[in-house]
């Protein structure tokens, strides 16, 4: 593996994590966020992950690295359209079920990542409009990181093995994900391994752009308040209970 590339998998798997990790405490410590955080947050994400694009592509092309090889180009149309069809749908009723299941029971709004949501989730028209472009900053570049170049340095490293390639793109995913804690560890590296297995099989990025950017479009959009309807909710049943007592 050329020492570049070796680098750069090096910083998603310590830095990134890193500093997910550390803007986590430090949005957790905050009481609440304002508008210009959160937006001031959507833009600093922007530039770095467009800047890690920038700086990838750069590299595999100083090295000779073709567009297919990286999953930029569309081998078989057919075959695209079928799984990004496919995956979409499952993505939206997953996402659509998880809303529903959150509305009927409240109770499961608890812990560090409900806390983050509320308060990186855009509260109006002007922030969801800035969440839809970086929702479509990160499914781009994240699946270019992960399932484009990454996936191809590790297969390309370890004997050409594509089962190998898929599940070191999954674990590295998953890794950049820890400030989600261990149950976001564990479904980001599902998503990664179900996201790279389809890349190595269709040998393109585009179902999983799709499929990323909708299920990070759909929560942005529609959690903050399905969260805020199951905290009121229980408010109200806390209440009716301490006036029973």
């Amino acid at each position: 593996m050329p020492l570049d590339f070796a680098v750069i998998l090096l910083f998603f798997a310590t830095v990134v994590p890193w500093l997910g990790r550390r803007r986590m405490r430090l949005l957790l410590r905050a009481a609440k966020t304002e508008k210009r955080q959160r937006l001031a947050l959507y833009a600093s994400t922007f530039v770095f992950q467009w800047l890690a694009v920038a700086v990838i592509y750069w590299r595999t092309r100083a090295h000779g690295v073709s567009r297919a090889a990286l999953a930029l180009a569309a081998p078989s149309p057919a075959l695209i359209a079928v799984i990004s069809v496919v995956l979409c749908g499952f993505v939206f009723a997953n996402q659509f079920f998880s809303l529903r299941r959150l509305a009927a029971r409240p109770q499961d709004i608890k812990g560090s990542i409900a806390e983050l949501a509320q308060k990186i989730f855009p509260q109006d028209n002007s922030e969801r409009a800035a969440f839809l472009v970086l929702a479509a900053t990160v499914a781009i570049c994240e699946e270019f990181i992960y399932r484009g170049f990454a996936q191809y340095a590790f297969q390309s490293w370890l004997r050409e093995s594509v089962v190998a390639g898929v599940l070191a793109s999954a674990i590295l995913f998953a890794v950049a994900h820890l400030y989600q804690g261990s149950r976001g560890l564990a479904s980001t590296f599902v998503v990664g391994l179900v996201f790279a297995g389809l890349r190595a099989w269709a040998g393109s990025l585009f179902p999983e752009v799709l499929a990323h950017f909708l299920a990070d479009s759909v929560a942005g959009v529609f959690a903050p308040a399905a969260i805020n309807r199951a905290l009121q909710s229980q408010n109200s049943a806390a209440g009716f209970h301490a006036v029973l007592r």
